[in-house]
């Protein structure tokens, strides 16, 4: 089970690594790779933050022109059912977006129309083409998404947040402000989530204040949430100080504390480091220090890697966080094989020696077969004796399988 914890977040970060790239072809292998770990490991710990990285690159695919990545961030907008007496969606993915007929009235008709008496099918019609009218003339379309997100009825829920989507899919003069009312004043949670999200889109100063005011003022997690995701993806120092300031509050729960984490990660300053450091050493949730340990592993500096030296070197350490302090120091490339293979002399718990054999088992080369080799044949532990054989069967370097049928032949002593 802890090994495909492990694969699952090395999994999420190869993901996040490519999505970083920006380029066409790493977004579609991201996206392929968070597909497998949604197949694979669906209750592993990065399981939301896997589904939240894959329609952000959805989202990003999809103004690339990518059809399946339009209709997957479709699908994701899809709202739960608000009413009682409407059908829950038929896959637990969401209900499926109906594919409304192309319009037949003219662009001009459709900038001029008032906003209809709700019905599914209109709204569908009025979506797709308000759609074509941003793809041509954004400035045109965006006073009729006003009059949409102004609406305040249940009825039209869905239809505000397609709304939402379309207007974050190209910035004008009028898309902060907009945004920002809906964050803060719309009825509906969902659509105010969905607000607050896409606010992410805006990197202006005016909407990381906004961000920050809604994590510090807003008691709904759903809306928490997108505002720690959308000032993760912020990279001025005023969302890093935002992030900072709400992991540090005492009635923040571990859950959200770690996700807040998370997203500060992902911006790259000394700063955010070093705070880090610190507040490991002041929280006692065990899974927040794990988050941290895994955020400063990633990236591969010099002082992290010392530091996360200083966690599993540490006798009084908690040994799992020491465990993981050293897979993801090794995942990063904080530590070679030689470094792994001198760091086992100096270990003297098992637990951490078959996580260093593991480590090892997961790096290319004749450095690691040798080290494996010489585990099977000399360690004096015979569990970790078998947890070499067993890699070494992993391993398609033939000299693995050498040793493996030496080691079926030969006599016992």
């Amino acid at each position: 089970h802890q090994a495909s914890s492990y694969v699952a977040e090395a999994y999420y970060w190869e993901a996040f690594a490519r999505y970083r790239t920006n380029s066409a072809s790493e977004l579609s292998r991201a996206r392929g790779i968070l597909d497998a770990l949604e197949q694979a490991h669906p209750q592993a710990r990065v399981a939301e933050d896997a589904r939240v990285l894959a329609t952000r690159i959805a989202g990003r695919l999809a103004r690339e022109g990518d059809v399946r990545a339009a209709e997957r961030v479709a699908r994701a907008a899809a709202p739960r059912p608000v009413l009682a007496d409407v059908a829950p969606p038929a896959s637990p993915r969401g209900p499926r977006v109906p594919r409304a007929p192309e319009p037949t009235v003219s662009v001009g008709v459709v900038a001029d129309a008032p906003v209809p008496m709700y019905s599914p099918e209109q709204d569908d019609i009025r979506i797709t083409a308000l759609n074509a009218l941003m793809q041509m003339d954004a400035e045109r379309a965006v006073p009729i998404l006003r009059q949409v997100l102004e609406r305040r009825d249940a009825e039209s829920v869905d239809l505000r947040r397609k709304a939402i989507f379309l207007l974050a899919q190209k910035r004008t003069a009028d898309t902060e402000e907009l945004m920002l009312d809906v964050a803060r004043s719309d009825p509906n949670v969902e659509v105010r989530a969905e607000a607050v999200m896409w606010l992410s889109q805006v990197p202006t100063a005016g909407a990381v204040s906004a961000l920050d005011s809604i994590l510090q003022q807003s008691d709904d997690e759903r809306v928490q949430e997108r505002a720690i995701f959308a000032l993760g993806q912020h990279p001025s120092e005023r969302a890093g100080a935002a992030l900072r300031a709400y992991i540090e509050r005492d009635d923040v729960p571990p859950a959200m504390r770690e996700r807040a984490i998370l997203y500060l990660s992902h911006q790259p300053s000394s700063e955010n480091a070093q705070f880090l450091k610190g507040l490991y050493g002041r929280v006692e949730d065990r899974a927040v220090k794990e988050r941290i340990v895994m955020s400063l592993a990633q990236r591969n500096e010099t002082s992290n890697a010392e530091w996360l030296r200083g966690i599993y070197m540490n006798a009084q350490e908690d040994l799992e966080l020491r465990k993981r302090a050293l897979f993801w120091s090794g995942q990063s490339g904080g530590l070679s094989v030689a470094d792994m293979v001198t760091l086992y002399e100096q270990v003297d718990d098992p637990e951490l020696r078959e996580q260093l054999i593991f480590a090892v088992a997961q790096q290319d080369g004749s450095e690691a077969v040798d080290f494996m080799i010489r585990i099977a044949e000399d360690d004096s532990n015979k569990e970790l004796q078998a947890r070499a054989v067993f890699w070494l069967g992993q391993s398609k370097d033939p000299r693995a399988a050498e040793f493996l049928v030496q080691l079926i032949n030969r006599n016992p002593s």
